[in-house]
Protein backbone atom coordinates (compact mmCIF):
# COMPACT_ATOMS: atom_id res chain seq x y z
CA UNK A 1 0.00 0.00 0.00
CA UNK A 2 2.71 2.41 0.94
CA UNK A 3 4.61 2.10 -2.63
CA UNK A 4 1.01 2.21 -4.01
CA UNK A 5 0.66 5.30 -2.06
CA UNK A 6 4.01 6.78 -3.31
CA UNK A 7 3.54 6.18 -6.54
CA UNK A 8 0.46 7.74 -7.03
CA UNK A 9 1.45 11.18 -5.35
CA UNK A 10 4.10 11.71 -7.80
CA UNK A 11 2.44 10.54 -10.99
CA UNK A 12 -0.33 13.20 -9.81
CA UNK A 13 -3.31 10.78 -9.32
CA UNK A 14 -5.64 11.37 -6.80
CA UNK A 15 -6.66 8.32 -4.81
CA UNK A 16 -9.07 7.89 -1.23
CA UNK A 17 -8.17 6.11 1.76
CA UNK A 18 -10.93 4.99 3.70
CA UNK A 19 -9.45 4.99 7.47
CA UNK A 20 -11.38 2.24 9.52
CA UNK A 21 -10.68 3.32 12.60
CA UNK A 22 -12.83 6.51 12.34
CA UNK A 23 -13.79 6.05 9.08
CA UNK A 24 -12.24 9.50 7.68
CA UNK A 25 -11.73 9.57 4.12
CA UNK A 26 -7.62 10.30 3.60
CA UNK A 27 -6.29 11.45 0.61
CA UNK A 28 -2.95 11.56 -1.12
CA UNK A 29 -2.12 14.51 -2.42
CA UNK A 30 -2.16 14.55 -6.72
CA UNK A 31 -3.04 16.21 -9.29
CA UNK A 32 -3.16 15.92 -13.54
CA UNK A 33 0.32 16.50 -14.82
CA UNK A 34 0.40 19.54 -17.19
CA UNK A 35 3.56 21.09 -19.67
CA UNK A 36 1.20 24.22 -20.03
CA UNK A 37 3.50 25.71 -17.68
CA UNK A 38 0.72 26.63 -15.67
CA UNK A 39 0.07 25.39 -11.94
CA UNK A 40 -1.96 22.54 -12.23
CA UNK A 41 -5.72 22.37 -11.37
CA UNK A 42 -5.99 20.82 -7.81
CA UNK A 43 -10.14 20.53 -8.07
CA UNK A 44 -11.78 20.25 -4.83
CA UNK A 45 -8.59 20.05 -3.00
CA UNK A 46 -8.52 23.93 -3.19
CA UNK A 47 -11.41 24.90 -0.82
CA UNK A 48 -9.54 22.63 1.46
CA UNK A 49 -6.42 24.61 1.27
CA UNK A 50 -7.92 27.88 1.45
CA UNK A 51 -10.29 27.09 4.55
CA UNK A 52 -7.03 25.54 6.31
CA UNK A 53 -4.82 28.24 5.05
CA UNK A 54 -2.62 25.64 2.92
CA UNK A 55 -0.09 26.30 0.20
CA UNK A 56 -0.03 24.12 -3.21
CA UNK A 57 2.02 27.27 -4.79
CA UNK A 58 2.01 30.95 -5.26
CA UNK A 59 -1.10 31.55 -7.57
CA UNK A 60 -0.37 35.67 -7.61
CA UNK A 61 0.80 34.82 -11.46
CA UNK A 62 4.55 36.16 -10.47
CA UNK A 63 7.48 34.31 -11.97
CA UNK A 64 8.80 32.71 -8.96
CA UNK A 65 10.21 29.57 -7.62
CA UNK A 66 9.94 27.89 -4.06
CA UNK A 67 12.44 25.20 -3.64
CA UNK A 68 11.76 22.75 -1.66
CA UNK A 69 13.20 19.08 -0.41
CA UNK A 70 12.28 16.23 1.42
CA UNK A 71 14.96 14.77 3.57
CA UNK A 72 14.17 11.23 5.47
CA UNK A 73 17.81 9.76 5.19
CA UNK A 74 20.72 10.98 3.69
CA UNK A 75 22.13 9.53 0.20
CA UNK A 76 26.05 11.61 0.30
CA UNK A 77 24.39 14.70 -2.11
CA UNK A 78 22.97 16.85 0.22
CA UNK A 79 26.01 18.78 0.83
CA UNK A 80 26.68 19.30 -3.22
CA UNK A 81 22.88 21.00 -3.35
CA UNK A 82 23.61 22.93 -0.18
CA UNK A 83 27.11 24.30 -2.08
CA UNK A 84 25.02 25.12 -5.29
CA UNK A 85 22.28 26.96 -3.22
CA UNK A 86 24.67 28.89 -1.44
CA UNK A 87 27.02 29.38 -5.04
CA UNK A 88 23.64 30.97 -6.44
CA UNK A 89 21.85 32.88 -3.19
CA UNK A 90 18.64 30.74 -3.54
CA UNK A 91 17.18 29.68 -0.31
CA UNK A 92 15.15 26.35 0.03
CA UNK A 93 13.15 24.64 2.66
CA UNK A 94 14.28 21.37 3.62
CA UNK A 95 11.54 18.47 5.17
CA UNK A 96 13.41 16.46 7.76
CA UNK A 97 11.79 13.39 9.70
CA UNK A 98 13.25 12.72 12.90
CA UNK A 99 16.03 9.92 12.05
CA UNK A 100 17.43 12.56 9.75
CA UNK A 101 17.93 14.94 11.93
CA UNK A 102 19.31 12.10 14.97
CA UNK A 103 21.84 10.76 11.53
CA UNK A 104 22.74 14.00 10.09
CA UNK A 105 22.98 17.33 12.96
CA UNK A 106 25.98 18.90 11.29
CA UNK A 107 23.51 19.28 7.80
CA UNK A 108 20.88 20.74 9.84
CA UNK A 109 23.00 23.10 11.35
CA UNK A 110 24.22 23.88 7.58
CA UNK A 111 20.72 24.47 6.22
CA UNK A 112 20.19 26.66 8.85
CA UNK A 113 23.19 28.79 9.29
CA UNK A 114 23.05 28.95 5.42
CA UNK A 115 20.15 30.68 5.56
CA UNK A 116 17.09 27.80 4.62
CA UNK A 117 14.75 26.71 6.31
CA UNK A 118 13.52 23.73 7.78
CA UNK A 119 10.21 22.48 7.30
CA UNK A 120 8.12 19.86 9.89
CA UNK A 121 7.99 16.61 7.87
CA UNK A 122 7.37 14.41 11.55
CA UNK A 123 9.17 12.79 13.91
CA UNK A 124 8.66 9.26 12.71
CA UNK A 125 6.98 9.65 9.46
CA UNK A 126 3.42 8.26 10.06
CA UNK A 127 0.04 8.28 8.35
CA UNK A 128 -1.55 11.25 9.93
CA UNK A 129 -5.06 10.17 8.82
CA UNK A 130 -4.34 7.42 11.33
CA UNK A 131 -3.85 8.60 14.77
CA UNK A 132 -4.85 11.08 16.87
CA UNK A 133 -4.31 15.07 17.16
CA UNK A 134 -2.51 14.04 20.52
CA UNK A 135 -0.04 11.90 18.40
CA UNK A 136 0.57 14.31 15.52
CA UNK A 137 1.00 17.10 17.93
CA UNK A 138 3.53 14.84 19.71
CA UNK A 139 5.54 14.06 15.96
CA UNK A 140 5.74 17.05 15.29
CA UNK A 141 6.62 18.78 18.91
CA UNK A 142 9.04 15.84 19.17
CA UNK A 143 10.67 16.63 15.78
CA UNK A 144 10.78 20.91 16.59
CA UNK A 145 12.97 19.96 19.35
CA UNK A 146 15.12 17.73 18.04
CA UNK A 147 15.83 20.30 15.48
CA UNK A 148 16.56 23.14 18.21
CA UNK A 149 18.93 20.51 19.90
CA UNK A 150 21.05 21.00 17.10
CA UNK A 151 20.88 24.15 15.33
CA UNK A 152 19.58 27.70 15.86
CA UNK A 153 16.08 27.48 14.49
CA UNK A 154 13.73 26.94 17.84
CA UNK A 155 10.42 27.00 15.61
CA UNK A 156 9.43 24.65 12.85
CA UNK A 157 6.17 26.51 10.97
CA UNK A 158 5.56 24.78 7.72
CA UNK A 159 4.86 21.06 7.49
CA UNK A 160 4.79 18.67 4.72
CA UNK A 161 2.44 15.53 5.68
CA UNK A 162 4.00 12.24 5.57
CA UNK A 163 3.66 10.48 2.24
CA UNK A 164 1.69 13.41 1.02
CA UNK A 165 -1.66 11.79 2.95
CA UNK A 166 -4.19 14.50 4.51
CA UNK A 167 -8.20 14.75 5.18
CA UNK A 168 -9.76 17.88 6.08
CA UNK A 169 -9.36 16.35 9.81
CA UNK A 170 -5.53 16.36 9.87
CA UNK A 171 -5.73 20.23 7.83
CA UNK A 172 -7.80 21.97 10.70
CA UNK A 173 -5.62 19.85 13.59
CA UNK A 174 -2.54 20.98 12.45
CA UNK A 175 -3.97 24.61 11.87
CA UNK A 176 -4.91 24.63 15.42
CA UNK A 177 -1.56 23.33 16.41
CA UNK A 178 -0.02 26.91 14.55
CA UNK A 179 1.64 24.71 11.49
CA UNK A 180 1.09 25.72 8.05
CA UNK A 181 -0.04 22.86 5.36
CA UNK A 182 2.98 22.90 2.24
CA UNK A 183 2.29 20.53 -0.92
CA UNK A 184 3.79 21.08 -4.16
CA UNK A 185 2.73 21.55 -7.65
CA UNK A 186 5.40 20.10 -9.61
CA UNK A 187 7.60 16.62 -8.78
CA UNK A 188 8.37 13.49 -10.67
CA UNK A 189 9.90 10.46 -9.33
CA UNK A 190 13.41 10.82 -8.53
CA UNK A 191 13.52 9.07 -4.62
CA UNK A 192 14.95 5.43 -6.48
CA UNK A 193 18.35 5.98 -6.20
CA UNK A 194 18.80 2.58 -8.32
CA UNK A 195 17.20 3.84 -11.21
CA UNK A 196 18.81 7.57 -11.98
CA UNK A 197 18.76 8.40 -14.96
CA UNK A 198 21.09 10.85 -15.55
CA UNK A 199 20.99 14.85 -14.68
CA UNK A 200 19.49 15.53 -18.59
CA UNK A 201 16.26 13.52 -17.22
CA UNK A 202 16.11 15.40 -13.84
CA UNK A 203 16.32 19.13 -15.66
CA UNK A 204 13.81 17.81 -18.01
CA UNK A 205 11.45 16.72 -16.02
CA UNK A 206 11.95 19.79 -13.70
CA UNK A 207 11.66 22.22 -17.18
CA UNK A 208 8.45 20.75 -18.62
CA UNK A 209 6.56 21.27 -15.73
CA UNK A 210 7.63 24.92 -14.98
CA UNK A 211 5.61 27.47 -14.25
CA UNK A 212 4.88 30.98 -12.21
CA UNK A 213 4.39 30.64 -8.52
CA UNK A 214 5.49 27.04 -8.54
CA UNK A 215 6.42 24.99 -5.28
CA UNK A 216 9.47 22.58 -6.31
CA UNK A 217 9.83 18.83 -4.50
CA UNK A 218 13.02 17.23 -5.15
CA UNK A 219 14.31 14.70 -2.90
CA UNK A 220 18.35 15.05 -1.52
CA UNK A 221 18.70 11.13 -2.29
CA UNK A 222 19.04 11.63 -6.16
CA UNK A 223 22.21 12.30 -7.43
CA UNK A 224 20.10 13.67 -10.92
CA UNK A 225 19.21 16.21 -8.75
CA UNK A 226 22.40 17.00 -7.08
CA UNK A 227 24.04 17.20 -10.61
CA UNK A 228 21.27 18.87 -12.14
CA UNK A 229 20.85 21.66 -9.98
CA UNK A 230 23.12 24.24 -10.93
CA UNK A 231 22.25 23.85 -14.43
CA UNK A 232 18.51 24.41 -13.78
CA UNK A 233 19.15 27.51 -11.58
CA UNK A 234 20.88 28.90 -14.34
CA UNK A 235 18.26 28.20 -16.98
CA UNK A 236 15.47 29.45 -14.80
CA UNK A 237 17.30 33.04 -13.92
CA UNK A 238 17.74 33.46 -17.81
CA UNK A 239 14.12 32.88 -18.19
CA UNK A 240 13.23 35.23 -15.74
CA UNK A 241 12.42 33.40 -12.79
CA UNK A 242 13.44 34.56 -8.96
CA UNK A 243 13.82 31.93 -6.34
CA UNK A 244 12.28 33.01 -3.21
CA UNK A 245 11.55 30.95 0.68
CA UNK A 246 8.63 29.72 1.77
CA UNK A 247 8.42 33.17 4.07
CA UNK A 248 8.31 35.29 1.00
CA UNK A 249 5.20 33.79 -0.16
CA UNK A 250 3.58 33.49 3.58
CA UNK A 251 4.15 37.48 3.46
CA UNK A 252 2.81 38.24 0.78
CA UNK A 253 0.05 36.41 0.73
CA UNK A 254 -2.90 39.02 1.48
CA UNK A 255 -5.52 36.96 1.97
CA UNK A 256 -6.31 36.66 6.11
CA UNK A 257 -4.88 32.96 7.61
CA UNK A 258 -7.42 31.30 9.70
CA UNK A 259 -6.06 31.14 13.25
CA UNK A 260 -7.51 28.73 15.73
CA UNK A 261 -7.90 28.33 19.37
CA UNK A 262 -6.12 31.48 20.02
Amino acid sequence: MQKFIAVSIIVFLAFFIGVENNQVLAYGWGYKKNTDHKPPDIGEYQGLLDKYGAYYADLSGDKVIYLTFDNGYEAGYTGDILDVLEKEKVPATFFVTGHYVDREPELIKRMVDEGHIVGNHSYHHPDFSTISKGSIQEELEALEQAVAEVSDQEQLKYLRPPRGIFNEQTLKWTSELGYIHVFWSLAFVDWETSKQKGWEYAFDQVMNQIHPGAIVLLHTVSSDNAEALEHLITELKKEGYEFKSLDDLVIKDEIPRPIYGF
